[in-house]
């Protein structure tokens, strides 16, 4: 099969067929696609043998495997691994197969490491990435997403982006130029975000934000916001509540640890805010990257198109103001 990096891809097969058609030597054809003659010559081989479909990839999977694990035997480590929860090693002992040809086993059959299931019942306790279901909510407000995003601040003069490696280097923590914590929330249904450049993470400084970020909403027509999900911080968990009863009781929702991706919606944004704002461009000094974040959030709401939404930006799914 064919990768990425691939000297002939089936549009290479195809030049080969076209450059010997037009007279090429195979000699001349081999260096000109970087292959080996041999190479060239199984290519027109397969092709004056099969035509077109002779270019195309197939599996190298043996048609037959001799040496592998009986039928039998395979569906006894299954059913041992499932009932009796065993470590791959002890598995290979009951079976008699390698501790490898174990693994192998577990991983064909698609089984759950031991460290996701609960030692007592066996159930699935642990989320990750392949059990998190996607999602979006249907109405705005429904479902809001909060988290901080930590930048290190811009020297003056530019950082490294701006001057070269070696040139302004802001690595060290206790005498660098310090953080910038990027403060964002994200509504689920219509993805509208709201973000502030804040100097730290700490519970009334996240509570504040919370307040001006649910003002915002409200004047872009999201009044109700029903439940709010975050990481485990302690700031989250403790320093919001005060603000979340003032504000038409909205439940916290916290997702599991160690599993950001449940928080999936936010954690994107943060991505997104870095690559098309944070690091788009050099910046000379961190004013300077402070001052382009507005616009740039004006333009993600506004104008920018969002692949989830059907190429809509966010405020496009909300009701205009009347």
């Amino acid at each position: 099969m064919s990768h990425a990096n691939a000297r002939l891809t089936v549009h290479g097969r195809r030049l080969i067929i076209r450059r010997r058609s037009a007279g090429w030597a195979q000699a001349h054809i081999a260096a000109a696609m970087g292959c080996s003659r041999k190479t060239v010559r199984y290519w027109i081989a397969r092709f004056d043998a099969e035509d077109e479909a002779g270019l195309a990839d197939r599996s190298t999977r043996p048609l037959t495997s001799p040496a592998r694990v009986p039928v039998e035997v395979e569906a006894e480590a299954v059913r041992l691994r499932q009932s009796e929860r065993l470590s791959r090693d002890e598995l290979a002992e009951r079976v008699g197969v390698s501790p490898r040809t174990a693994s192998r086993i577990i991983a064909r059959n698609g089984l759950p490491p031991l460290s996701a299931l609960d030692p007592m019942t066996g159930e699935v306790i642990r989320s990750s990435k392949q059990t998190t279901i996607r999602y979006q909510r249907e109405r705005p407000g429904e479902l809001v997403h909060m988290d901080v995003k930590k930048l290190g601040r811009i020297p003056d003069g530019g950082g490294w982006k701006a001057l070269g490696r070696g040139a302004g280097d802001n690595r060290d923590r206790k005498h660098g130029t310090g953080y910038d914590y990027v403060h964002s929330l994200v509504d689920d249904c219509t993805r509208l975000a709201y973000s502030e450049i804040l100097d730290d993470d700490k519970g009334t400084t996240c509570a504040g934000f919370l307040a001006r970020a649910l003002d915002y909403f409200a004047s872009h027509g999201i009044t109700r916001v029903e439940r709010l999900m975050t990481d485990n911080a302690w700031a989250y968990k403790w320093s919001l509540r005060d603000i979340c009863k003032a504000r038409g009781d909205i439940k916290q929702v916290f997702i599991k640890p160690h599993c950001p991706w449940q928080n999936g919606k936010v954690e994107r944004f943060n991505r997104t805010l870095q690559t098309e704002w944070a690091y788009r461009r050099p910046f000379a000094s961190n004013d300077e990257r402070t001052a382009a974040l507005d616009p740039w959030l004006q333009h993600y709401n506004t104008e920018r198109r969002h692949s989830a939404l059907g190429g809509q930006p966010p405020l496009s799914l909300l009701a205009p103001k009347s």
